[in-house]
């Protein structure tokens, strides 16, 4: 079905009751709206109890969120399928220049054998309810916006501590559906016990890099096998040898025989966040400020990591992870920038809330209650437009280096953690804390003094040109010393900070994390005195952004109100990590004159690509089986080849990396890992003339490890 390009703008107006075969295939649909679709009119093979039992088992149980992607269970014994992309940092942190894992490929031929994926976690839902009411009933009308984000934090704090009490060993998360609006209560069943079982060469898992990165065609292996572990009583654990694979109520099939052009798919999986319920003037302060920064400054900082990386392998392997987060961001945001600028969202977006205020001000009794919402929404981004130099680089400074961010953790740490624990941030709340503890103890792995140095004086460089009111005064003290220019002062507090700070050893960061304010005020180093200096800017900062947050989700929370009676329907919520289903084709799409994508590459293909240098290896293995046309039984009849990707029109957004693509039978046909450079768009607005998904066929996996991997032990496992 074409979409007109208006309707990229409009909001999401998928029905909430009955959904019609007619409808478009838009929509990133939360389970509470499963039962209330026409499964078999759209396609589906499955009914919706198959689909979604709360009371049974069903496909959803063989869902999970893995560590913020999603990822599968297919076999009985907790064996896991997700992205390479998603298991790289635990690849990462396995490899080193003797064993490496990231160039030659990991297989463990028994379960002995399996590497722990320090970090690693796996959700499955449990169950849900709304708890919208309970959330909404902490805000008093004497509240200003601050104390009202605060009021809600608390709230949902408190509901999340009391249920983790109730259920022990599960997690519990609240999820805002519709900002201000509606709260839904998530339980989920919560594993700490994952291991690497299969990965196959960085060359293959990252096929193409960031040159095919969010393009097409493309032929990129970004597969990885994980398993879940729990004690041998059933319960969650952290890792031990006495640990026991984990059980699962329900694993996916695999459809070996794959799936063919303008089949129907579905996808199920935790898309991270959309905005398509946003204003105008969010769109615009997203496209004009806030990506142009980002671009900006990850672009320096992959010049840095990437010039530091050739130096050896050790140093290379170290910054991988961070280089692939820098590229994925700031290509991304390149492509949403394209986007907005040829689609002319926001100019869109104004016309629709023109047409929006119209039908307020014919109304009296909507002109006065919804009549400022657009204008006081617009005075807001105003405001965050003006600080915004100033708000990006307080955002960005005690990131951009391990030694600051460690010592700002644990001062922060030493303050909010005499705090009741449902007033903590959540990062230092009894049901986090250890687990803060154990990312910023793994962060230390991949230390690098050189990029570390490097891009805290960039940093401090910026904040120079911040003038007035937005200068940063301890930051000033350090760069106004007299008679010494700017750069120079900078390269002297970094050195000084450099040989005195020990925020990058590992017994050093653990007992500084339990020591009180008053020890660390006692402690004279320049970055923690830098530190102690910062803290009440970024107190005043935090109160701001609790402020401005409280008075735009009051508003937001009305303008969903006042457009679903101008719409005369009701909406599908942005995606908010919660678990979504959607559904489309296997289609390919035109992205420009005379340009016409199909949605299947091959074998051939990527050996066409080959240039035996990076980003495209294919290396003698793979050729050499290809040149025997040793295809077996994952082939495409059509090309009498071995599809590689798939192209599909389904709704997905970041989060649904690892999301199972399955056919109208609940088959396993594919692992979703990407978009189309066009579809980057996807967050802020969906078309089906060139929003598509990209997927690694299951064709290519299973031959992949049938032929190259030598991993037969797996599809046994599989059923196979």
């Amino acid at each position: 079905m074409k979409l007109n390009l208006l309707k990229i703008i409009l909001l999401v107006l998928i029905l909430l009751g009955t959904v019609t075969i007619n409808q478009a295939d838009e929509g990133m649909l939360p389970l509470s709206e499963i039962h209330k679709l026409d499964l078999k009119a759209l396609g589906f093979s499955l009914d919706s109890k198959a689909l979604y039992n709360p009371n049974g088992v069903s496909l959803i149980d063989g869902i999970i969120n893995l560590s913020g992607c999603t990822a599968s269970f297919v076999s009985p014994d907790g064996l896991i399928l997700t992205n390479y992309h998603c298991a790289f940092p635990a690849i990462q942190r396995v490899t080193t220049k003797e064993q490496d894992f990231m160039k030659n490929g990991f297989t463990a031929l028994d379960k002995s054998k399996e590497l722990v994926a320090k970090g690693y976690t796996v959700r499955m839902i449990d169950f849900y309810k709304d708890v919208s009411k309970e959330v909404l009933s902490s805000v008093k009308k004497r509240m200003n916006y601050e104390q009202r984000t605060k009021a809600i934090e608390k709230k949902i704090k408190k509901i999340v501590v009391k249920i983790e009490k109730k259920y022990p060993g599960k997690r519990a998360e609240v999820a805002e559906m519709f900002i201000g609006k509606t709260y839904v209560l998530f339980v989920y069943v919560y594993i700490k016990d994952v291991r690497l079982v299969y990965s196959p060469p960085r060359s293959i898992g990252e096929y193409g890099g960031e040159e095919d990165n969010w393009m097409w065609p493309r032929h990129t292996g970004d597969f990885t096998f994980m398993r879940a572990y729990v004690a041998p009583d059933g319960s969650s654990a952290e890792y031990s040898k006495k640990n026991i694979p984990f059980r699962p109520k329900k694993y996916l099939q695999v459809a070996a025989d794959g799936v063919k052009e303008e089949d129907f798919v579905f996808v199920l999986g935790y898309p991270g966040r959309t905005f398509r319920h946003r204003t105008s003037h969010f769109f615009n302060y997203e496209e004009k400020i806030k990506k142009p920064y980002i671009v900006d400054l990850y672009g320096s900082m992959i010049e840095i990591y990437e010039k530091i990386s050739k130096k050896d392998r050790t140093t290379e392997i170290k910054l991988s992870s961070a280089l692939k987060r820098l590229w994925n961001v700031m290509k991304k945001y390149k492509g949403q920038l394209k986007a907005f600028n040829n689609l002319k969202l926001t100019d869109k977006k104004r016309a629709d809330e023109k047409a929006l205020q119209t039908f307020i001000d014919g109304d009296k009794k909507l002109k006065k209650k919804y009549g400022n919402i657009l204008g006081n929404i617009g005075n807001l981004y105003e405001e965050k437009t003006k600080d915004a130099p100033y708000d990006f680089f307080l955002s960005y400074f005690t990131r951009s280096s391990v030694l600051l961010s460690n010592a700002y953790r644990v001062y922060d740490a030493s303050i909010e953690r005499k705090k009741k624990d449902t007033e903590r941030s959540s990062a230092y709340m009894d049901r986090n804390f250890s687990r803060t503890k154990r990312y910023m103890m793994m962060g230390l792995r991949n230390f690098t003094p050189e990029a570390d140095k490097i891009t805290f004086k960039k940093m401090l460089i910026n904040a120079v040109k911040l003038k007035g009111k937005y200068s940063i005064l301890p930051i000033q003290k350090i760069i106004n010393k007299k008679g010494v220019d700017t750069e120079k002062a900078i390269d002297e507090f970094i050195k000084t900070v450099y040989s005195q700070s020990k925020f990058h050893e590992k017994e050093y960061l653990t007992n500084m994390l339990f020591k009180s304010t008053k020890e660390l005020n006692k402690i004279n180093t320049p970055l923690l005195n830098l530190v102690k200096e910062l803290y009440p800017i970024y107190k005043k900062q935090k109160a701001k952004y609790k402020q401005q947050k409280g008075k735009l989700d009051k508003l937001l929370a009305n303008l969903i109100e006042v457009k679903q009676k101008f719409k005369g329907t009701s909406f599908i919520p942005d995606a908010n990590s919660t678990l979504r289903l959607t559904y489309g084709h296997i289609r390919g799409y035109s992205p420009a004159d005379a340009v016409v994508y199909t949605p299947f590459t091959t074998l051939t293909g990527l050996i066409e690509k080959n240039t035996s240098s990076r980003p495209f290896i294919a290396g003698e293995k793979l050729i050499d089986l290809y040149q025997k046309k040793d295809f077996g039984r994952f082939t495409l009849p059509s090309k009498n080849d071995v599809p590689v990707n798939i192209l599909y029109s389904t709704d997905t957004t970041g989060g649904n990396s690892g999301s199972p693509v399955l056919n109208a039978k609940g088959e396993l046909i594919g692992l979703n890992f990407d978009r189309v450079f066009e579809a980057t768009i996807n967050d802020y607005g969906w078309a089906e003339s060139y929003s598509r998904s990209i997927g690694v066929d299951i064709r290519y996996i299973l031959w992949f490890l049938e032929k190259y991997g030598k991993a037969g032990h797996l599809l046994k496992e599989m059923n196979l």
